[in-house]
């Protein structure tokens, strides 16, 4: 089943300043908002990577899940891993193995050609997991969740080309894997001897984190013309920042 990775989600405790990192760092602009996520406290948005994208979520309002991740965390972090199937049916297939694995569905929103489920955090282990499908199935290209095709524009003559991995971390990554590999329905490989899946456009890899502050989402890898450029910046911005990376937003950004 090709499931596609389109977006990932970071919590900050304040949008605007995280923002500003965001685009220094990598000089892209915002390419959407979706005013719809005020009625769950938030407000967002997006920055298009290729054709993938990095959303930012803030509360606004107290009594928020992203507020009680925020309080659990210590601070900012990684959220969401957002993903595209083409077809229907294969959507209901994931649901199906996620009510196996006792997964369950924390929201789900049917919108005709549009439909979105998410999977809860606490069951999944690591991260909410939202597998979306729309009846347009261009993987590469209409998004929903950024508008539709609003953003195209925004993505042309960025330094970056996509997003091609992201790391979940826990106590366990090897059952932590076999546990996303079983309701995703992908194989669990190796990479650099740490469990792995295969998305069709990125990679899951699976670590280590002792503390829990260390848990959940933690890295996120980019294809990008110029690494050294963009990890200038980031140290120019005072970002903890090393050969091929920086940390933003509570999670570490490699450049490839």
């Amino acid at each position: 089943m090709p499931i596609h990775l389109r977006q990932v989600c970071l919590v900050a405790d304040k949008l605007e300043p995280c923002l500003q990192d965001i685009e220094a760092v990598f000089q892209t602009p915002v390419c959407h908002r979706d005013p719809e996520v005020a009625a769950f406290g938030l407000e967002n948005a997006l920055m298009a990577f290729g054709s993938q994208f990095l959303e930012v979520v803030a509360p606004v309002r107290s009594g928020t899940a992203a507020g009680r991740f925020l309080e659990r965390k210590g601070g900012d972090g990684g959220y969401m891993v957002i993903c595209q199937v083409p077809m229907l049916e294969e959507q209901a297939q994931l649901r199906a193995r996620a009510a196996e694995n006792n997964v369950r569905v924390a929201y789900e929103s049917d919108r005709g050609t549009w439909n979105i489920m998410q999977l809860h955090p606490r069951d999944m282990g690591a991260a909410f997991l939202e597998v979306d499908w729309d009846q347009k199935a261009d993987m590469q290209g209409n998004w929903q969740p950024a508008g539709g095709l609003d953003w195209v524009d925004s993505a042309r003559g960025t330094a970056i080309s996509g997003i091609i991995g992201l790391e979940l971390s826990g106590t366990d990554p090897q059952r932590l894997a076999d546990h996303w590999s079983r309701v995703l329905g992908q194989p669990v490989q190796s990479h650099n001897g740490l469990p792995a899946i295969p998305l069709a456009n990125a990679l899951l890899r699976f670590s280590y984190g002792e503390a829990s502050r260390d848990h959940g989402l933690t890295g996120i890898d980019l294809a990008v013309s110029d690494p050294a450029d963009i990890v200038g910046r980031a140290s120019d911005r005072g970002l903890p920042s090393w050969h091929n990376g920086f940390r933003l937003g509570g999670v570490r950004f490699t450049c490839e």
